[in-house]
């Protein structure tokens, strides 16, 4: 007795693009039944046993009840899967704690806006009236607005920005908070990786300290995507030394299809392959004519936009035109009312497609929809993940990863199965980085003198490092305890959390005269150079003036057909060795490192073919900046009948190659990682390679990659030796980002120099 086959909307699609060139991997996860346990009767409040019948909810899943006992306990962490009820984890012992004590206090953490207002609807569909008073307070809180939050709210939804800058600064008028701070929740823990994350673990700290000066000491609850290092993620977060972990996701699943799409290649001596965009636009046109509904998700705003209109032409080339009008892009720069209305008509059922940018990978609710695209690698295997959890969460669903042309997209092409198993990465931060630390340190005496006993938030060099400010002149010392030497200052607002050092340049939208950012200025010659096209928030700008004196960069939108690659002299001086040891027959090295960098000229290339245009002088000084960084040295063994002639371009492309694969290791970008190779360095005495962090004091990096060392080379490895172009291409040696301009380059040589490392195994 045969079994009819499920047609999902996708059927004829996939099956018709299997053994062609295109779909190169397919894999299946089943559906999962929903592991219960009754509500906990006699551990909720009534008010919120009530609530939680009310709708509709008469009992939970396993791991909502474990999240709720560790609660009690202690510090944790929960990390389950898309749609698997996180909110009710923290959300319960919350709600409780507050409905049994009249006076206690919560604080809510989102790194967006849109969370939190998600959050916000998510807890008045509870109903549980005046017992539980929550407002959002963020920048576009009303200034008449906030003096009654501060006064009124027993439950505040903010972000770890204005935390940072608005709240801990003016502890003071929040004192009825944090005079009862029960519970702090921080929600999507692992966007706080990086420079970002390394702020953040301070201003928690910064919070916490604060928190004991009221004799306060709040729960902390955390909620993540599935990342490798939950509670080590937790921990540096936090500074908790115990936190408990919920990661068994007893939540039911539908089950989902996923494929990996490759555009043909349409130029193989230069390995140029069609636009991803266009390969998306042909597959969502199908898919919606063929009556699914769909979240894609690109990597730009113009990418955004782009899509939409060419998804639109494919939809009247298959006769169904009518349904562009249910198609809707979505990304930062619309107004919160044109956002809240797409959320909106997406759950409920009245779009068939959303094109949006990472706006939406996180967990906002949107409703049923059978198919999640998402188009180029979107920087980590979580992300993808969590991307392709927006779909298929009541009904099997389909998610589709449409490869660009960057290195690893084609890694991952070429290796679908391992791509498909390969396990998420590590959230990696380093609270103790030194520019950023001590910017705290400023920012927490200015919040009250710090002491000896402070150590135990910031940790044992916090006393050294407070001595070190006292030297530089902006703590004084008396009777033991620091405070900031001018009392008028106000250090949260010279810090910003996306940035590794305080020096920084203001980024300055002449259109509008709007401050659009800020980047360190270690980095500000190489991105925001006269005539550099740089992209902020996935938006491109072309700068038309550094101002070096004013300490500011005028830039105006850019919708040109071209790029910019700076052309770049790099020096690195090793100032300090942390760490040593013997790998695959060669001296791997840690440590900090000087990087000296002068900015000469800039090259403008198209975007279509990397072609060059023209190359620009500039007249830069040179900048310095203090990092973390690991070194190898190739001794005679390891070069024994290497060519010489091939030896400077094959270490240039196999360092290009190991910071292209070192995101699989953390949740890293390329542009997070800079390099240097070199046939003869001054302080090894021969031909080195450098890996270093690409921001001020480090946050973390190349330490994982010095553990990581040997399974960092493979990788590289296999990504030069099977790109199928002649000479390297942007999918293998490459790099956008290379201060000589990808030249010299030997693809064949670092192929060789990889592989002898291996064989030293």
């Amino acid at each position: 007795m045969s079994v009819a086959r499920e047609i999902e909307p996708w059927t004829e699609l996939i099956d018709g693009a299997r053994g062609g060139e295109r779909l190169v991997g397919e894999a299946f996860e089943h559906s999962r039944e929903a592991r219960w346990r009754a509500l906990p009767d006699d551990e909720l409040h009534p008010a919120l046993l009530a609530a939680l019948r009310r709708c509709g909810i008469s009992r939970l899943y396993e791991h909502q009840v474990e999240a709720l006992e560790a609660a009690w306990r202690g510090p944790a962490i929960t990390t389950t899967g898309t749609a698997s009820g996180k909110s009710l984890c923290f959300n319960l012992p919350t709600l409780d704690a507050l409905l049994r004590d009249g006076k206690a206090r919560a604080l809510y953490l989102y790194p967006t806006k849109a969370l939190a207002q998600d959050q916000a609807r998510a807890i008045a569909a509870l109903g549980l009236g005046d017992r539980v008073r929550f407002a959002i307070y963020d920048g576009d809180t009303p200034r008449e607005a906030r003096a009654q939050i501060r006064r009124r709210a027993n439950l505040v939804l903010t972000n770890p920005d204005m935390l940072h800058v608005g709240i801990l600064p003016n502890h003071a008028a929040w004192s009825e908070l944090f005079a009862n701070l029960a519970v702090v929740v921080i929600d999507e823990a692992h966007v706080y990786r990086g420079v970002f994350g390394s702020h953040v673990a301070n201003v928690l700290r910064r919070l916490r300290r604060v928190a004991a000066a009221y004799r306060t000491e709040p729960r902390f609850l955390l909620a993540s995507a599935t990342i490798a290092n939950p509670v080590e993620l937790a921990q540096r977060l936090t500074g908790f030394e115990a936190v408990a972990l919920i990661d068994r996701d007893c939540a039911p699943a539908a089950g989902r299809q996923m494929a990996i799409w490759n555009p043909p290649v349409i130029d193989a001596a230069l390995g140029i392959r069609r636009s991803a965009l266009s390969e998306a636009a042909e597959l969502l046109a199908r898919l919606l004519s063929e009556g699914a509904r769909a979240i894609c998700f690109v990597r730009s705003r113009k990418g955004v936009e782009l899509l939409s209109r060419l998804v639109k032409l494919e939809l009247e080339t298959l006769g169904a035109g009518e349904l562009a009008a249910q198609i809707a892009p979505y990304r930062a720069g619309y107004t919160p009312a044109q956002r809240r209305e797409i959320e909106t008509k997406l759950m409920a059922g009245e779009l068939a497609a959303v094109i949006t940018t990472d706006a939406l990978e996180l967990g906002i609710d949107v409703g049923a929809l059978d198919a999640a695209l998402v188009v180029a690698f979107p920087g980590t295997i979580a992300s993808l993940r969590q991307m392709w959890g927006r779909a298929g969460r009541t009904r099997r669903g389909l998610g589709v990863y449409v490869a660009g042309e960057d290195a690893l997209d084609q890694f991952f092409a070429r290796h679908p199965d391992e791509f498909l198993e390969r396990p998420v990465e590590a959230a990696i931060l380093d609270h103790e980085s030194e520019e950023i630390h001590l910017a705290h340190l400023l920012c927490a005496a200015h919040e009250g003198p710090l002491t000896a006993s402070d150590c135990e938030f910031f940790g044992p060099r916090t006393l050294a490092y407070l001595e070190r400010l006292e030297g530089l002149g902006e703590l004084r010392c008396k009777d033991g305890s620091y405070v900031l030497r001018r009392r008028e200052r106000y250090p949260a607002a010279e810090v910003s959390l996306r940035s590794a050092s305080p020096d920084s340049y203001a980024i300055v939208e002449v259109t509008t005269g709007e401050v659009i950012g800020q980047t360190e200025a270690a980095r500000a010659f190489s991105t925001l150079h006269e005539g550099a096209i740089y992209l902020h928030q996935a938006r491109s700008y072309h700068v038309r003036q550094l101002d070096i004196e004013a300490r500011q960069a005028l830039v105006e939108p850019f919708d040109g057909d071209w790029y910019t690659q700076p052309k770049r002299e790099i020096d690195t001086l090793i100032e300090r060795l942390l760490d040593r040891r013997e790998a695959l027959g060669v001296t791997l090295s840690f440590g900090r490192v000087l990087v000296t960098e002068t900015v000469l000229a800039y090259q403008r290339r198209r975007l279509g073919d990397h072609q060059e245009i023209d190359l620009i002088a500039l007249d830069l000084p040179a900048t310095r900046f203090a990092t973390q960084a690991l070194w190898f040295e190739l001794d005679a063994a390891v070069l024994d009948d290497f060519p010489r002639e091939l030896l400077l371009g094959s270490l240039h492309a196999a360092e290009h190659a190991q910071i292209a694969v070192l995101p699989l290791l953390a949740m890293c970008d390329r542009w997070d990682i800079g390099g240097l190779s070199t046939n003869a360095h001054p302080q090894t005495g021969g031909p080195t390679i450098f890996i270093h962090d690409g921001h001020p004091g480090g946050v973390g990096i190349t330490r994982l990659a010095f553990a990581h060392f040997e399974e960092l080379v493979d990788d590289a490895y296999r990504l030069v030796s099977e790109c199928r172009c002649t000479d390297g291409c942007p999918s293998c040696v490459q790099s956008p980002k290379c201060g000589n301009l990808n030249e010299p380059l030997s693809k064949a040589g670092a192929a060789e120099l990889l592989r002898r490392l291996l064989d030293a195994a």
